[in-house]
């Protein structure tokens, strides 16, 4: 395969060595190496490797991927010939690596001689097909509102502790038995974090089709660095062989910092915020190698979920609104929904998908249409009914409505929903089939109809699957499933509830 090579040894000076000038917090400088290329790998005493970043006159700027605590000034450096590359292989599914490719379980070593430089241009524009196959996340909120479709980048964000990550998890959980292989890059994550996300998968059998890319917080800036690229190189991989592969960063703020403290140290000069200049082109070439290739280059998808963190909400700071203007749209996620209790706390007006209803199916578009209006409105109006205003009945309709969909919306971890039962789920709502339904009892209505949607006619399910159409017939199939499973759910005539 052209975009694989066996590690080579080209025709080097013999044996090219030169020696280390300084050591400092994962860096190194070194001289007498003055044929050394930019990005080329140096190996170190230890069995330490490092990536020439500064390529000056008299010295080069290394940045360390290995514990340099037994490095010192004077030690021998040696050229390796090539660039930074990764192990990649089918053995790599099901395992938890670190961004050179040696494993962190304890399942033994990976054995492959294909590697793939980390660092490779993005597909040009003519080898990428449209965007207009659904990557179905199992959340409600995003398949209803915020479609993502496979070969789209749709940026993650908000405060901490907003369940940014738990929304990535559900997504990955969501692709078991619909042929899609994902990845999950940890860049500098506390080791109990991604020990927790493991388990996580392990316990729902999603690592049978995922592999994990850990760099842990204590380890140096310069593993952080490169995690991404090399768990971009690894799908990329598997994307080339024709399969559809989601690659969740998680996340690029952590990046952003590692990148900064290296360009620090190596002295470059700091811009805004003292991130380095170059912040936006490290960020854009990740993520335009995200795509959907056309069929005679392979036809499989890479699909990138990349996550960052803001402070105070402000999603105007400099790293935000970079990859907000890099990616395909933007998840929400707001501090205030998530103290309510609304999870996912997704805000449906700051959130966008740029390709939209062309990645969604037909039968999303046919039920889900009007919602976001509805749910906006809705929104308005709650601001102005807190203040104890009269509200007229067409007012209060609207808000009782808005706060059924909001109920609907909620969603808690670890349980994506299928197709048909959205499908059933948003066709009620827009049919106002909840509205007579208290709120204290939508959960238990909601599961009633989810159990009502296993009654849908198998072949419906299948063409629902496989995005065909609504008809009416099938409109109305559904429409009456639902309302006899929330009849007993209805209020009595003579109950009106309150505002």
């Amino acid at each position: 395969m052209s975009h694989v090579r066996e590690r080579f040894s080209p025709m080097l000076t013999p044996h090219e060595v030169g020696r280390i000038t300084n050591v400092s917090t994962g860096i190194a400088r070194v001289s007498g190496l003055p044929r050394v290329g930019f990005e080329e790998v140096l190996k170190f005493p230890g069995d330490v490797y490092g990536i020439a970043f500064n390529v000056d006159e008299e010295e080069i700027g290394v940045v360390l991927l290995g514990d340099y605590s037994q490095l010192h000034a004077g030690d021998e450096v040696e050229r390796r010939g090539h660039v930074m590359d990764v192990l990649v292989c089918d053995g790599l599914i099901g395992r938890v690596v670190n961004p050179l490719g040696r494993p962190l379980d304890d399942h033994g070593p990976v054995v492959s001689s294909e590697r793939m430089p980390i660092e490779r241009p993005a597909p040009p524009i003519m080898n990428r097909a449209p965007v207009t196959v659904p990557l179905q996340t199992g959340i409600k909120v995003i398949d209803a509102l915020i479609p993502i479709g496979r070969g789209q980048r749709e940026l993650i964000l908000g405060d901490r502790q907003t369940g940014k990550t738990a929304i990535a998890i559900d997504t990955i959980l969501n692709q078991r038995d619909q042929n899609v292989l994902c990845v999950y890059c940890a860049i500098g994550q506390r080791a109990s974090g991604v020990a927790k996300v493991v388990a996580t998968l392990r316990k729902h059998h999603a690592m049978e089709y995922t592999i994990v890319v850990v760099t842990e917080g204590n380890d140096p800036p310069g593993l952080a660095y490169v995690a991404p690229y090399s768990a971009t190189s690894i799908a990329e991989y598997f994307m080339c062989q024709g399969r559809d592969v989601l690659i969740v960063y998680d996340d690029l703020t952590h990046h952003a910092r590692a990148y900064r403290e290296l360009s620090l140290l190596l002295r470059r000069p700091p811009g805004r915020e003292a991130f380095p200049g170059d912040i936006f082109y490290i960020h854009s070439r990740l993520l335009e190698r995200a795509t959907h290739l056309r069929k005679e280059f392979g036809g499989g998808s890479l699909t990138a979920l990349p996550i960052i963190e803001t402070e105070a909400q402000n999603i105007s700071a400099y790293i935000p609104t970079n990859l907000i203007s890099i990616t395909d749209g933007q998840i929400y996620l707001s501090p205030s929904l998530f103290e309510l209790g609304v999870l996912p706390a997704i805000d449906v007006g700051r959130s966008v998908s740029r390709v939209g209803g062309k990645a969604q199916r037909a039968a999303y578009r046919a039920v889900a249409g009007n919602l976001k209006l509805a749910y906006a409105q809705f929104e308005e109006l709650e601001t102005f009914a807190r203040f104890g205003a009269r509200l007229d009945d067409d007012t209060r309709k609207i808000i009782e409505h808005g706060r059924r969909i909001r109920a609907c919306l909620k969603q808690p971890e670890f349980s994506p929903v299928s197709v048909p039962a959205q499908i059933t789920l948003l066709l009620a709502l827009t049919e106002k089939l909840f509205d007579p339904v208290p709120l204290d009892q939508m959960t238990n209505a909601e599961h009633a109809l989810y159990k009502a949607a296993l009654d849908i006619p198998l072949e419906l399910c299948t063409r629902l699957e496989a995005a065909a159409k609504l008809q009416a017939a099938d409109r109305e199939t559904i429409i009456h499933l639902a309302r006899n499973a929330l009849a007993r759910f209805h209020l009595t005539s003579d109950f009106k509830e309150k505002p």
